[in-house]
């Protein structure tokens, strides 16, 4: 099995098909783009296939060290995760096909008008720790 991370964005990635923008859809809408998400997700769960997932608000701050005794830096003069990254979903499968093919089923989830978004999500493999050499 691999663990592969799908990463839904708010900005940075193509234009969806469906590109409206999910403050601008009814409240039926997001409701059953909601639905659509957790009835995957618990699909996922029961195949075995599914590890965790979460959606982020948009809001948050870049940080980072700036030296001993100075105060961390905030922001910056680069693209933000916070207008980038809307949430993410973390799958155990057993191929790489595997993980597209669920990607691209995710991608269909509905969005204004009840149709599919044809979202750009990002597929990602996560990183394994070496294993120790033995002789």
């Amino acid at each position: 099995m691999a663990k592969y991370l799908l990463l839904k964005h708010y900005r940075g990635a193509p234009p969806a098909v469906n590109d409206v923008p999910m403050d601008e859809w009814t409240p039926e809408e997001v409701e059953a783009h909601l639905t659509y998400m957790r009835d995957f997700a618990a699909r996922l769960e029961e195949s075995g296939e599914f590890v965790d997932h979460r959606a982020l608000a948009p809001e948050g701050t870049f940080v980072r060290y700036d030296g001993e005794g100075r105060p961390p830096v905030t922001d910056g003069p680069f693209a933000e995760t916070k207008d980038l990254v809307a949430g993410w979903m973390v799958i155990d499968v057993d191929s790489y096909e595997r993980a597209l093919e669920l990607a691209g089923e995710l991608s269909a989830a509905p969005g204004a008008g009840g149709r599919p978004i044809h979202e750009w999500l990002e597929l990602r493999p996560l990183l394994t720790a070496p294993q120790p050499m033995t002789e």
